[in-house]
C-alpha cells in the first residue's frame, strides 16, 4: 500500500522537470523545425506561411556547407588540443597534486567567474600584431616578419580551446579520481612498462572521462559563434555566425531554422557514432 501511495507523489515530484522539458525544449524545437519549413518568400513585415519547403534545407546547405564544414573541423581541433592538454592536467591532479589538488582543481574553474564575452575579448590582447606573443614569434623566427596571430583560424581555434578546456579536465579528473592506483601497481608487477600499463590499465579506465570530455568540449565549440566573431574575420565565420546574421541581421528565419536542424542533427549523428565507437554506449 506505501508502495502505491507513493507512486502519484513521485509522478507529481516529476512534474517541474516535465514542465521545464517541455516548456524550454519541446516546443523552441518544434517551433525550430516548423519555422525551417515556412515559405522562404515571405518575411517578418508580411509574414511566413507554412508550405513544407523541405528545399530550405537544400539552399541553406549549398550556400553555407562551407562555415558548416569549418565549424566541425575547428570544434574537432580544439577538442583534440583539449584532450592534449587536459589529460596530463587532470592525471596531476589526481595522482601527483597531494595538498595542492583542491587548489589546483579551483584554479581550472577560475575563468568560470569570468563571462565568457571578456574572456574572449582578452585574446584579443593577448595576439594583438603588438603584443609578446607575437613579438616573441617573431624573435624566435617562428612566425614571419609580416605575420600575425589575431584575424586568423590560429586565433579562433586557440580561443575555443581556452574557453573549453576546464570542460574537459573536469570529467577527466572525475573519471582518473575514482581509478584504483594499485591497478596500475599490479599491472607493473606483472612486467608491463610504464607506457604500456597507462595504455592498457590508465588509459581504459578513464575512458567515460574522455567520452565526456570531449562531447562537453565539441558540441559547444561547434555551435560556438563568439571566438570566431571576436577573434577572426568575415571570411573564417563559423556556422553560428552564420545563424546569428540570418536570425537578426537578414531575418531570414527559415534559412536560419534549417541551418540550425542541420547542425543539431550532424553533430548528434557524430556525437553518436563516436560514443558507439569508444565503447560507452551508455553515456548516449
Amino acid at each position: 500500500m506505501a508502495a502505491r501511495r507513493g507512486v502519484p507523489l513521485a509522478w507529481w515530484l516529476l512534474l517541474p522537470g516535465v514542465l521545464w522539458l517541455v516548456l524550454f525544449f519541446v516546443v523552441p524545437l518544434y517551433s525550430l523545425l516548423a519555422t525551417s519549413l515556412y515559405d522562404p518568400e515571405g518575411g517578418v513585415d508580411s509574414g511566413y506561411r507554412m508550405t513544407w519547403h523541405v528545399a530550405n534545407y537544400w539552399h541553406a546547405l549549398r550556400d553555407h556547407a562551407g562555415a558548416l564544414l569549418r565549424s566541425i573541423g575547428y570544434a574537432a581541433i580544439a577538442t583534440a588540443l583539449c584532450l592534449a592538454l587536459g589529460y596530463p592536467l587532470a592525471y596531476t591532479i589526481a595522482f601527483k597534486a597531494g595538498r595542492w589538488r583542491n587548489l589546483m582543481l579551483v584554479l581550472v574553474i577560475a575563468p568560470f567567474f569570468t563571462s565568457f564575452l571578456v574572456r574572449t575579448l582578452a585574446w584579443q590582447l593577448i595576439l594583438a600584431d603588438q603584443g609578446t606573443v607575437v613579438r616573441a614569434l617573431k624573435a624566435l623566427h617562428l612566425l614571419a616578419p609580416e605575420g600575425r596571430l589575431l584575424a586568423t583560424p590560429v586565433a579562433v581555434v586557440a580561443g575555443l580551446t581556452y574557453n573549453f578546456l576546464p570542460f574537459m579536465v573536469l570529467p577527466l579528473y572525475a573519471a582518473l579520481d575514482r581509478m584504483d592506483p594499485r591497478l596500475v601497481e599490479a599491472a607493473q608487477d606483472l612486467y608491463s612498462s610504464p607506457w604500456t600499463a597507462f595504455r592498457k590499465v590508465t588509459w581504459k579506465l578513464s575512458m567515460p572521462g574522455v567520452v565526456a570530455g570531449t562531447l562537453l568540449t565539441f558540441i559547444p565549440a561547434a555551435g560556438d559563434y563568439i571566438n570566431a566573431e571576436l577573434l577572426g574575420t568575415t571570411k573564417i565565420r563559423m556556422i553560428g555566425n552564420v545563424i546569428q546574421d540570418q536570425f537578426f541581421v537578414i531575418t531570414d528565419y527559415p534559412t536560419a531554422s534549417a541551418l540550425s536542424v542541420m547542425l543539431m542533427l550532424v553533430i548528434l549523428v557524430m556525437v553518436t557514432i563516436y560514443v558507439r565507437k569508444a565503447g560507452t554506449e551508455e553515456l548516449v
